[in-house]
């Protein structure tokens, strides 16, 4: 989801609910900590050199249940950073305490935010000589050699 689209989102919400990817809504008293622009650079195990930007929430509970966030007051939270960051319509990322810190997706269900799993990949594939996926055989296409075992060769 980017900055645009949770924008137009929260401008039609009563309330915000985040949905963790168990099913498990993150607890309502919740307040977003942090409303920033994480630059990554880098290079790839490829030796390419990338740059990739994300806005970041950070999302935090605490024991303070008197105080929930609302969509307008997350909206303001919003516009204040893209003005003092300069942030543009970026994807949004999601940090959330879990066991550890945990980074997640963003997206919408009509009715909660949902943070989605992300994973690790490979991003120079075709330099690492991975395979994509691994190639399916059928052992009936196999062409058997008078080298081979068989059944009744008496080699075993």
């Amino acid at each position: 989801m980017t900055l645009s689209e949770i924008k137009s989102k929260l401008k039609t919400l009563e309330t915000i609910a985040f949905e963790l990817p168990n099913g498990q809504l993150v607890p309502r008293h919740f307040h977003i900590t942090e409303v920033g622009k994480i630059t990554k650079d880098f290079i790839d195990c490829g030796g390419k050199i990338r740059h990739e930007e994300v806005l970041n929430f950070q999302l935090w509970e605490a024991n303070d249940y008197n105080h929930r966030l609302h969509p307008e007051k997350l909206l303001n939270i919003i516009e204040l950073s893209q003005k003092t960051l300069n942030i543009q319509d970026l994807e949004i990322e999601v940090e959330y305490q879990g066991d550890t810190i945990g980074k997640f997706g963003l997206d919408f269900n009509g009715k909660h935010f949902l943070l989605t799993t992300k994973q690790t990949a490979c991003l120079a594939l075709e330099s690492c000589g991975i395979p994509v996926s691994k190639p399916k055989v059928k052992l009936s296409d196999i062409q058997q050699s008078s080298s081979y075992c068989t059944p009744d060769s008496g080699c075993c």
